[in-house]
């Protein structure tokens, strides 16, 4: 593992994808730093069209580029439309990586996906278990697009020297999460049903699967801090995990935010839907070593998702009545 001293102070850095979760995490930490920050809306450059991303960045020649952008979903939306997650996906990590090589980009990070890692890997899961095993057909679509922008950035930084590092950051959650019903993660989809279940009285909330699988999940400001620490501290060929180390099963996950809502009923399981990977932990020892670690706990990252949405959810009635 190779570390490396990398200053951001007074680079141009590019978010690509600063709507999103992520995204947005990323430019909330660095408008706090001495960087010029670089954003982009899709109806000026879509991140899918190879000739305005070329164009786009020759002309702004960022020096630092933070790819943060997919298309996203649950395990429903990666069923229903496994084109569109595949096919899009490629686009913007081939797109991006490959105008970032000639546009002579110091520094790129790419971030994948610990949902690239085989279904049945070794727990916890180490950096070294990519493609070792067969996928998790759920959510294969998006697997196989993250596991081909990991490896463009390493081929970049192979064959030309490229200054290209990738991240698999495990299941995250935190302000400007999606809440959409249908295409929302685990976290964001029961924190929402249950809410619901809370203001309209119900005694019960049905959730699919057993609620048997584990899962680990990451503040996304944790991840956001990870992504600056490695950029400045990391240079190598090999991904690198982050994390928190730490499971809990979806029953559990259900019980916790249940506490946080202030719903008191009950849960019931529908195992006829899938319950995708069994268990899905990271091994963050390498992150660990180099010096970063999370520090949002999984009850308070709780807390303060569920005040945002609360909020947002009242934003959206009020408007529902202009």
């Amino acid at each position: 593992m190779a570390s490396s001293i990398f200053t951001m102070d007074g680079k141009t850095v590019w978010v690509a994808g600063h709507k999103g979760l992520v995204g947005s995490a990323l430019v909330r930490h660095l408008e706090g730093m001495p960087v010029k920050l670089l954003t982009v809306d899709r109806s000026e450059v879509d991140l899918r069209d190879q000739r305005a991303v070329e164009s786009w960045m020759t002309r702004q020649r960022p020096q630092v580029v933070i790819v943060a952008a997919g298309t996203v979903g649950g395990i429903d939306a990666n069923a229903r439309f496994p084109a569109k997650f595949l096919y899009d996906n490629i686009e913007i990590a081939t797109n991006v990586i490959g105008a970032a090589h000639r546009a002579r980009v110091e520094k790129l990070l790419f971030l994948g996906s610990t949902c690239a890692y085989p279904k049945l890997a070794d727990q916890p899961i180490k950096e070294d278990s990519l493609l070792t095993g067969p996928l998790e057909p759920t959510n294969q679509w998006y697997a196989i697009a993250k596991i081909a922008g990991v490896k463009l950035a390493e081929a970049f930084r192979q064959e030309y020297g490229c200054d290209f590092i990738s991240a698999m950051p495990t299941n995250l959650y935190g302000p400007n999460d999606n809440f959409d019903p249908e295409t929302s993660h685990v976290l964001a989809a029961l924190l929402r049903k249950i809410h619901l279940a809370k203001v309209e009285g119900r005694a019960t909330v049905q959730i699919w699967g057993t609620g048997a699988p584990r899962r680990e999940f990451l503040h996304v400001d944790d991840l956001a801090s990870a992504c600056i620490f490695l950029l400045e501290r990391y240079s190598d060929r090999l991904h690198i995990n982050v994390g928190t180390g730490a499971d809990v099963t979806i029953r559990e996950l259900a019980e916790l935010i249940a506490e946080v809502v202030g719903f008191e009923g009950t849960f019931t399981f529908d195992k006829s839907k899938p319950d995708g990977t069994p268990r899905k932990c990271t091994d963050i020892t390498r992150i660990r070593q180099l010096g970063w670690k999370p520090i949002i706990d999984l009850r308070s990252g709780l807390r303060q998702t569920y005040e945002g949405f609360v909020k947002q959810a009242h934003h959206f009635e009020r408007r529902a009545y202009l």
